[in-house]
């Protein structure tokens, strides 16, 4: 499969892929998450290159991840904000840090802890059944492929 076919791909993790799938997506929607939102402190924190920058910001952009915002017009400044889609990748990124704190630890300990605001509770993230509250795991959960359904592709 061809990287510029991921988009187009039945399954989810794959269209993921096609949007969040490079070394410096997730960094960038990490720092997001943190409050970076302007070009010149993303460059300067994460030492990528101001064109490959600016391609992962338009695409971010263009798949609705994060949307521009003015801050200044004269010059036009903006800065990048996360959307609601933005916004859900909180989980995701809480779980790639758990899972590298946990398999690839640093040995200065972990960089980032996650607090619950409501009742200033450290959190780390976990994925429940929404009928019993069980924790999943790969022992009690499966996946199950969805056919497509033969009758509406035949009517199409």
């Amino acid at each position: 499969m061809r990287w510029s076919e991921l988009e187009y791909q039945r399954c989810a993790v794959a269209r993921a892929e096609s949007v969040l799938g490079d070394r410096w997506t997730m960094m960038i929607i990490r720092d997001c998450l943190l409050g970076i939102r302007r070009f010149e402190d993303f460059q300067s924190r994460l030492g990528i290159a101001r064109r490959v920058l600016s391609d992962r910001l338009n695409l971010l952009v263009d798949k609705g991840v994060l949307r521009r915002e003015p801050y200044s017009q004269r010059p036009l400044r903006e800065e990048y904000r996360l959307t609601d889609a933005g916004r859900d990748l909180l989980p995701v990124i809480m779980a790639l840090s758990r899972w590298a704190d946990r398999h690839l630890p640093h040995p200065e300990g972990t960089a980032v802890q996650y607090r619950h605001v409501d009742c200033d509770q450290v959190i780390e993230p976990r994925v429940d059944c929404p009928a019993c509250a069980t924790p999943l795991t790969v022992r009690n959960t499966t996946a199950v492929i969805n056919q497509p359904d033969s009758r509406q592709e035949q009517s199409s």
